[in-house]
């Protein structure tokens, strides 16, 4: 039996609210904006000399998370590279991970409720029958005057 871990738990949360597609929008943007406004801040207090403002941090970040990065702004220090590189895997998997998931979840939904469908639907008897039955009501029409 495996145990799930806090953040795998929390992960199974957020991707279980994603149910329909605006909802999974909603569930990506936000695990995207969250990523990037903290990585911003978070740049902004470990490499303060290379990006002095929360603006400098941000425009940073979205230009990493994106994948963008237009090389205007770089870390200087090694903590700020440290910082980056975590930014650039988080950006690059853990948001890629995150939209794979409710992906998956959509087609898994889909094939069971194709599969329902199936098994709830009319059989090929069923379709014989009605076909049968229209015969015959065809036929009784064509015998009117």
């Amino acid at each position: 039996m495996t145990t799930q871990t806090h953040l795998e738990r929390r992960l199974d949360r957020l991707i279980a609210h994603a149910v329909t597609p605006r909802r999974a929008a909603a569930v990506i943007a936000v695990v995207t904006i969250v990523i990037t406004v903290a990585a911003g801040v978070l740049m902004t207090v470990v490499d303060h000399k290379g990006f002095p403002s929360i603006g400098s941090g941000l425009w940073w970040a979205v230009q990493t998370v994106t994948t963008v990065g237009y090389g205007d702004h770089v870390p200087e220090t090694a903590a700020g590279q440290v910082m980056a590189a975590i930014v650039m895997l988080l950006g690059i998997g853990f948001v890629t991970v995150i939209t794979a998931s409710i992906t998956g979840a959509f087609v898994a939904r889909t094939n069971k409720d194709e599969r329902d469908a199936g098994e709830n639907g009319p059989s090929a008897e069923q379709f014989d029958e009605i076909v049968e039955r229209l015969r015959r009501i065809e036929a009784a029409m064509n015998q009117r005057p």
